[in-house]
Order: C-alpha cells, then sequence, then structure tokens
C-alpha cells in the first residue's frame, strides 16, 4: 500500500509513523510544505495521514477527499480543532469539563468583563498548540491586545497535561502552564480520569490518534479538555 503523511516536519513522531509503516512492508512519502503541491500528483497514494491542522495541509486533505481518497483524520474535523470556537463546541458536545470564554473586540471586553474575571488566557482564533498563547491577568494586559476580534478562556489553576493516543494506546505527560508540547515534560502514569475525557474525546469523533491538553483543577479536582 502507498501512504502519504501531511506533516510540518519529517522527524519525531512523523518518522516513527514512517518507520512503522514501511516496517510492515508498505510505501510511505511524507509531504512538507515544501514538496506539498496540491495536484492530481497526490493521487499516487492510496489513503493519507494528516499529522498537521496547517492551511496548506487542511487545503490538500479536502482536495483528497472530493476525490475519493481517504484521509485520517478527516480533514473536516481536524479544521474544526484548529479554531477556536468550534474546538470549545466540539468539547462541550463531547460532554468534557472545559474552561468558560469570552469572544469580542476590545471594546466589548472592556464593558463587559470584570476584575474578579481575571486571570484568562487568550489564544489565536485559528491554531493549536502553545503558539501566540498567553496569560492576561489584568485590563493592563487586556488593553496590549490589538486583534480586530479576541478569544480569551479562563485560566484553569490546577495541573497541566499533553496526552497523546494511538487507538487505545494512551501517553500521559505533565508540563508546565502554556508551555508547548516541545518543552520540557514528565511522563506519569494515565490516571482514570485522564484516561475517561480520552476515551470519551476520540470515541465521540472516532479518531484513531491525536493529543488533547487537559488541566486537573485545584479546587475541584475536575479534567477539563483545554
Amino acid at each position: 500500500m502507498k501512504i502519504g503523511i501531511l506533516s510540518k516536519r519529517t522527524t519525531m513522531f512523523t518518522g516513527k509513523m514512517k518507520d512503522f509503516f514501511e516496517n510492515l512492508g508498505n510505501s510511505v512519502k511524507i509531504y512538507t510544505a515544501e514538496n506539498l503541491c496540491v495536484n492530481n500528483s497526490l493521487f499516487e497514494n492510496d489513503f493519507y495521514i494528516m499529522k498537521s491542522k496547517q492551511l496548506n495541509f487542511l487545503y490538500a486533505g479536502y482536495y483528497l477527499v472530493e476525490n475519493n481518497i481517504v484521509v485520517i483524520p478527516n480533514p473536516e474535523i481536524s479544521r474544526k480543532h484548529k479554531d477556536r470556537l468550534e474546538a470549545h463546541f466540539l468539547i462541550k458536545n463531547a460532554n468534557l469539563f472545559y474552561p468558560q470564554i469570552y469572544l469580542g473586540t476590545l471594546e466589548a471586553l472592556q464593558n463587559n468583563l470584570k476584575e474578579t474575571d481575571f486571570p484568562l488566557i487568550t489564544k489565536p482564533l485559528m491554531g493549536s498548540g502553545s503558539k501566540g498563547v498567553k496569560i492576561i491577568n489584568s485590563f493592563k494586559d487586556l488593553n496590549s491586545l490589538k486583534n480586530d476580534v479576541i478569544y480569551l478562556e479562563q485560566f484553569i489553576n490546577g495541573t497541566h497535561y499533553i496526552v497523546y493516543f494511538i487507538s487505545d494506546e494512551i501517553c500521559s505527560l505533565e508540563k508546565l502552564p502554556l508551555k508547548n508540547e516541545h518543552s520540557k515534560m514528565k511522563k506519569i502514569n494515565t490516571t482514570k480520569d485522564i484516561e475517561e475525557v480520552v476515551i470519551k474525546w476520540k470515541t465521540k469523533y472516532n479518531l484513531l490518534f491525536g493529543h488533547l491538553d487537559i488541566v486537573r483543577e485545584e479546587k475541584t479536582n475536575k479534567s477539563a479538555a483545554a
């Protein structure tokens, strides 16, 4: 079988996937931003794995699906995961605990937020991971934001995790708040509450692999998908 992988890089997890499938006798080609051209040349592969949710890979995914080539995960689900607001509703619809959100212009947020609502986290409306994510402790911090529309989330005080899953295998890592997946982390045993969050998430959206940022709230001990 010929497999294509849509990914930002050829190393790390993508490289391990390539090795795994090649060891099973498959032919694997990795498409990065440098060699991806969305045209009929993509039809040489039998199916694709979408490792990155960057727009160029999403567009490739849509193109392939429209031409009856299987892409895993489905590019429409991947796009919704990249959209912060849609991702919020995906989490909600999976019946998971989630942070309160605020969305509006700077003026609207200034008029509606209270001092007791802080601290908050600002995130780009389109994106994943921790790029562009920062904590907002006060109106002074809020006033420094320049976006036309600002997306904010309640900051959950607790222990932060990034949890990877492939089929039924789950790997949990404890990390510092707001740090990305490339920062130094500590591997831990997956607890029952984290396992339940992951199972709900992947079952609801039929995901074969992926990851979740999870925070165990200090006061309530609830685990929230963030």
